[in-house]
């Protein structure tokens, strides 16, 4: 498939696709596309806007994937006194993408976020504690291990499969939380896999 990987970050849900697909990887930041490059070297990876990237390339895709920024969404922004102290408006580019892709996109896709402190305004699958919207069903899936939120650096390295030891000036525990489970990213791939064959066959 080609395969667009928007908000890639340094690639955790990308980690174990493997090397059978054309990928796109869009990240916003210099320094983490560079690290996301470093570990794929195969996949094409754009610095760019991903929200408007996708508006402008979604029709050379079979696959695509969003991870839109999440803290605003958060359920953290109203537990543990996290985000009382400033309020913000949710990003509303999650809402946007997920209509634009029911209505307009013709391949698979997925985006995924956090569970909300709101009722989600468009009903989502709800698979390891994170919302995914998709025009194909996930599945059921558990890693079988925490995800290790609260480990140093070095832990999550290890959970996430991923050595930034030889990166500077970078938030490497933020970059390492942001990063979907691979196995997660593996297992929402192949249920993707089933749709794009179901429709080959049509």
């Amino acid at each position: 498939m080609k395969i667009l990987n928007l908000y890639c970050g340094i690639g955790g849900n990308r980690k174990l696709w493997g090397e059978d697909h054309e990928i796109t990887a869009v990240e916003y930041k210099q320094e983490i596309a560079d690290i996301y490059h470093d570990f794929f070297p195969n996949d094409k990876i754009v610095v760019a806007d991903a929200h408007q990237y996708l508006l402008d390339h979604y029709k050379e895709f079979d696959f695509i994937w969003s991870s839109p920024p999440c803290p605003s969404h958060s359920r953290l922004n109203k537990t543990n006194g996290v985000g009382l102290t400033e309020k913000k408006y949710p990003e509303m580019s999650l809402y946007q993408e997920i209509i634009f892709l029911q209505n307009w996109f013709k391949g698979v896709y997925c985006v995924e976020n956090v569970l909300s402190y709101y009722d989600p305004l468009i009903p989502p699958q709800n698979i390891e504690k994170h919302y995914w919207w998709a025009n194909f069903l996930i599945a059921s899936f558990k890693t079988g291990e925490d995800r290790g939120h609260n480990n140093r650096v070095n832990g999550l390295e290890k959970r996430k499969g991923f050595n930034l030891s030889e990166y500077n000036g970078i938030d490497k525990k933020k970059a390492l939380r942001n990063c979907v489970e691979p196995e997660l990213g593996k297992h929402i791939l192949d249920c993707s896999l089933g749709l794009q064959r179901q429709q080959t066959l049509i």
